[in-house]
């Protein structure tokens, strides 16, 4: 079975490693400091401690298995200015009403909306890829509407 290949970019990357270097060393240590406490505490078939622990120690693991298979399936993506915006693009935009935001498209696994990051592969987005300063683009928005914005500017400094 292939595995689909997830697109992101460096930051992204490194930010995935982080965390999941956090939860290898870190919270693995942490969980096991807890269970330690929770079994020198005695009779384990009634202790929600030890429970909770090995709840806690379950979901870790199930967090590092899927961050070691979303980095083995990384592809790193550096836009291409000459190509317009795309991954890792910060994207300066001003919309019909005339208020201005800035965007930064970025793979799937670093949506942060409340910092200005969208996805590459969201409605906004798709709509962004490829623009170049001055273009126009209408985004589909829910219940139906649309809405324009013109590209004020592309940067991937």
């Amino acid at each position: 079975m292939t595995q689909e290949r997830i697109t992101m970019t460096q930051r992204g990357h490194d930010s995935l490693a982080e965390t999941l270097h956090h939860l290898k060393t870190v919270r693995r240590e942490q969980i096991s400091d807890y269970m330690g406490h929770a079994i020198a505490d005695g009779d384990l078939s009634e202790s929600a401690a030890y429970d909770e622990a090995r709840m806690q120690q379950s979901e870790n693991e199930a967090r590092i298995v899927e961050l070691e298979s979303q980095l083995e399936r990384a592809l790193i993506i550096e836009g291409d200015a000459s190509k317009g915006a795309g991954l890792g693009a910060k994207i300066k935009v001003r919309d019909e009403d005339g208020k201005e935001m800035q965007y930064e498209l970025v793979g799937t696994y670093e949506v942060d909306v409340p910092k200005g990051r969208v996805s590459d592969a969201s409605p906004f987005g798709q709509a962004l890829a490829g623009k170049r300063e001055g273009d126009t683009v209408t985004v589909q928005l829910p219940k139906g509407k649309t809405k324009k914005f013109e590209i004020l500017s592309v940067d991937y400094s």
